[in-house]
């Protein structure tokens, strides 16, 4: 998924004191017709967890009237996508080469590295759009590996009105076999009415609780949709717990933190000024570094980059690192 805003604002991706809840805002996701999703990181008071550093919360939207996903190919550097659907279904195209579909329950990792291009379209069965796009940051040893694509659809795991898919790293004993470059949790997390669970969790990560449905609680707070409770290093359980009368759905994540410093403006991450700059020219220029996405069909054969801000862009220090 793209970063589609007109202006987008220059992020300085950082670690921090932050301990609480990050609410979403509303942006839009394409041109005058397009969805609106509820982005909940990066902000100011934490735009990172781990290496995530990115998440954008969406549906459900009725699509049937033809206001669905449509995405042109764009461009991305120095980060993993990972798309999860709820429901719907979404057509993926990428410059190397990969056609594969997105579909609910099954994870969809793309690997961009030095630089990749790709496209998303919703598909014409789909009515109910709704899901979850999410971004790591690659480390500096690997942020031009090669283009990747990995799926990986996890056995949903049930057990006293808990259920538990596992895409990336590992909770509950369950692991996901899917190769990340820092260590990671990605995990969705359905509760029914009342019920409540204590995860034992990796006291070395930090922990994001991202809310998708119900009336949850988590990490000592009460959240709403799209609402990501955070909860730092150092703790060894994690709470949550379904206080409503219908079923609940969160996606947990969590990781190691991420002590590099970032750059992340529109849909390039980078560690300076240059190298943004050299990677929007690129992408303007119809660089080999991006490929290009063979098969696409919209009126759009690719996305611009908007204009770059006035000012350098610059990475803040690390607080305590």
């Amino acid at each position: 998924m793209s970063n589609t805003e007109a202006a987008p604002a220059e992020v300085d991706c950082v670690t921090s004191g932050f301990t609480g809840v990050l609410h979403p805002r509303e942006v839009p996701l394409g041109g005058p017709r397009a969805i609106r999703v509820r982005r909940t990181l990066p902000q100011r008071e934490r735009s990172l967890i781990g290496a995530w550093c990115f998440a954008d919360h969406y549906g459900p939207h009725d699509v049937r009237g033809g206001t669905g996903m449509d995405v042109p190919p764009h461009p991305h550097t120095g980060l993993q996508t990972v798309s999860w659907l709820f429901s719907g279904e979404v057509e993926h195209r990428d410059s190397a080469g990969v056609h594969a579909m997105v579909r609910p329950g099954e994870l969809n990792l793309m690997t961009a590295g030095a630089g990749i291009c790709h496209s998303e379209v919703t598909t014409p069965s789909t009515t109910v759009l709704h899901g979850a796009q999410l971004w790591v940051a690659l480390p500096e040893s690997d942020r031009d590996t090669d283009r990747d694509f990995a799926h990986y659809a996890p056995t949903p795991r049930t057990a006293g009105g808990l259920t538990t898919r596992v895409f990336l790293g590992e909770l509950d004993g369950e692991r996901s076999p899917v190769h990340t470059f820092t260590p990671l949790l990605g995990a969705q997390v359905d509760l029914q009415p009342d019920v409540e669970v204590i995860f034992d969790i990796d006291g070395d990560f930090e922990h994001g609780v991202l809310v998708d449905q119900g009336d949850v609680e988590a990490c000592g707070s009460t959240l709403a949709v799209a609402d990501l409770a955070f909860q730092g290093t150092g703790h060894h359980r994690l709470h949550l717990a379904n206080r409503g009368d219908s079923p609940a759905r969160v996606l947990l994540l969590g990781g190691t933190p991420f002590t590099e410093e970032l750059v992340m403006w529109w849909n390039f991450v980078g560690r300076s000024h240059d190298d943004i700059v050299r990677y929007r020219e690129q992408w303007q220029d119809h660089d080999a570094r991006f490929g290009a996405v063979e098969g696409y069909r919209g009126a759009v054969s690719r996305l611009p980059a908007p204009p770059l801000p006035n000012a350098t862009l610059r990475p803040r220090p690390h607080p305590g690192v």
